[in-house]
C-alpha cells in the first residue's frame, strides 16, 4: 500500500482515524488521574505521554481540543496536580472503559471499578491498582495552533514503582512492572524485552549488553 496525502484526505473518517491513531506504532498505555477543586474524580486512558527531560524531570501529554468539555484538561488547570499511572494486564478492560463520555458528575473510577488512592500532600487521585504511579504538577500549557490541541507539560514530584522492576542501570523494565502497550484506539500488547544495548558511539561496533539481576 502506498498512500499519498490526497489518498489519506480521502479515506472514510473513521479508517483515516483509525489508520493514523495506529501507525506509530506500540505507545505506553497510562490513565490520568484528576480531581477537580471540589473533589470530584475523573480517570482518563492516555497514549500520548512523551518524555521532555530529565532534570528536571518533564513529561508531556496532549489533549484533544476543549471545543467539548474536556474534563481532564479542566480538572488541571484547577488544581495544576494530576497522576500518571500505567496500565498492567489485568487492568485493561477498566482502563480502556475510562473513554466512554460520562458526565462531569460521574467518577470513571467508581463506573470502571477501579480504586482511588490518595497520598495527603497530593491533590489527585492515584490508582490502587496500578503498579507504576506518578505524581505530577502542571509546569506549561501550549495550545498548538496547527490542530488546536494542548501540550501539557508536567513535572514528576512523586514516583511508585516495584523495587524489582529496576535494572542495574536504575531504568525501569516495563516487562518486569506488567505495563502494557496501545496501538491505536483498542489494540493492547504485552511488553517482552528483546535486547538492550550498549551507548553507541561512532568508533566501535554495537555492542549488546547480556541481562543482569534487577536491583
Amino acid at each position: 500500500m502506498h498512500l499519498q496525502s490526497t489518498d489519506i484526505q480521502a479515506l472514510e473518517r473513521r479508517r483515516r482515524a483509525a489508520l493514523i491513531n495506529s501507525i506509530t506504532g506500540y505507545k505506553p498505555a497510562n490513565v490520568v488521574g484528576t480531581a477537580d477543586s471540589s473533589g470530584q474524580t475523573n480517570l482518563a486512558i492516555m497514549s500520548s505521554l512523551v518524555h521532555i527531560g530529565s532534570n528536571p524531570p518533564l513529561l508531556a501529554l496532549i489533549l484533544r481540543p476543549d471545543s467539548v468539555e474536556r474534563h481532564t484538561l479542566a480538572n488541571i488547570r484547577q488544581t495544576g496536580v494530576y497522576t500518571i499511572n500505567h496500565v498492567h494486564r489485568d487492568m485493561v478492560d477498566a482502563a480502556h472503559q475510562t473513554a466512554a463520555r460520562y458526565g462531569r458528575d460521574v467518577s470513571e473510577f467508581a463506573a470502571t471499578g477501579l480504586t482511588e488512592f490518595w497520598r495527603d500532600e497530593h491533590a489527585a487521585p492515584y490508582v490502587s491498582e496500578a503498579k507504576v504511579r506518578l505524581g505530577m504538577r502542571l509546569r506549561q500549557e501550549s495550545i498548538l495552533e496547527i490542530n488546536g490541541t494542548h501540550l501539557v507539560i508536567g513535572e514528576i514530584i512523586e514516583l511508585e514503582l516495584p523495587d524489582n522492576a529496576i535494572n542495574e542501570l536504575g531504568a525501569l523494565d516495563p516487562a518486569i512492572a506488567e505495563s502494557v502497550a496501545i496501538a491505536g484506539l483498542d489494540s493492547y500488547y504485552r511488553a517482552t524485552l528483546q535486547q538492550r544495548m550498549a551507548y553507541a558511539k561512532p568508533d566501535q561496533q554495537p555492542k549488546r549488553i547480556e541481562s543482569a539481576a534487577k536491583v
